[in-house]
């Protein structure tokens, strides 16, 4: 099924991040957290893999996307990424995608490797024209409330994500984000700009101190002085950070379900724990707003 089918039917969609292991022999790690997250009833579940390299994660990508589909009935959609890839690879990847019956895509550049050449591919936008002429795939994109950290302003980074959408992205999920402000804010100009598909707000729940610090310095969201003082406040407790955490994001769901959010994308960090419950605590409040 087509995500796009989704946001027809539902007012507001729930979805999760997972990523495969960086070693493929500890693979069953990753469906044993499928097998919690299946239980917890998302729409879909996002398959991503780690930065350094487009064909290193692949196979697992297509890997996990199938068992998911095949064992859970639960939409995949697959992460691909084209900074560093010909065409060739990516029609390669849309090839063994097909094969599996995978029909969701979320397309990205992906991050830059230091020393590597870039190769057919500089904007993700270009790699939504390719998939797009391919046939056959919905295709996803992503945004950043707060501006991609490459965009020389908000206006130019709006410019650019409408580029994006024009070439065949049907929803986007927006990079993480602390502050509902700032998300609320990104809404109001992309709708300006004449950006019409469903937006899903990311949320990622912090569980530990140096967690959100290498987060905050590879996408640059802001942190709110109310959520510095639970990092600080709680930092040298384990359970308590994690407990701080959850209730932040569960706060910001609420904030953001209450105000119309088309979709929470929830980036689990293959933690079913903080998962269930963030998804205990909002899935009610889902459930009323698409009864409605």
């Amino acid at each position: 099924m087509y995500l796009s089918e989704l946001f027809q039917k539902k007012k507001c969609v729930l979805s999760f991040e997972v990523f495969p292991p960086k070693k493929e022999s500890n693979i069953d790690t990753i469906y044993n957290t499928l097998e919690d997250l299946q239980n917890l009833r998302p729409d879909f579940i996002s398959v991503t893999y780690g930065a350094g390299g487009y064909a290193a994660g692949t196979n697992l990508t297509v890997d996990i996307a199938t068992h998911m589909k095949e064992n859970y009935g639960i939409e995949p959609l697959a992460h691909l990424t084209c900074v560093n890839s010909t065409r060739e690879d990516v029609l390669h990847v849309l090839k063994l995608l097909k094969e599996h019956n995978i029909c969701n895509v979320l397309a990205l550049r992906g991050d830059r490797v230091p020393g590597s050449v870039t190769a057919d591919f500089t904007y993700a936008s270009e790699l939504v024209e390719l998939v797009s002429s391919a046939g056959g795939f919905n295709i996803a994109g992503a945004c950043y409330p707060e501006t991609h950290c490459e965009s020389k302003s908000k206006i130019e980074d709006i410019k650019n994500l409408k580029i994006k959408v024009d070439s065949g992205v049907s929803h986007l999920i927006s990079q993480l984000f602390f502050d509902n402000n700032a998300f609320f804010s990104f809404m109001e100009k992309a709708r300006i700009a004449g950006i019409s598909v469903p937006i899903q707000a990311g949320i990622m729940p912090v569980v530990n101190k140096n967690q959100i610090e290498r987060i905050v310095s590879l996408c640059g969201a802001s942190l709110p002085q109310k959520f510095v003082k639970i990092i600080n406040r709680f930092e040298h407790n384990k359970d308590a950070l994690r407990d701080a955490g959850i209730a932040y994001a569960v706060e910001q769901c609420v904030d953001l379900i209450s105000n119309g959010a088309e979709g929470i994308h929830i980036y689990t960090m293959n933690n079913p724990y903080v998962a269930r419950k963030i998804t205990e605590c909002i899935g009610g409040l889902i459930q009323c707003v698409n009864d409605e």
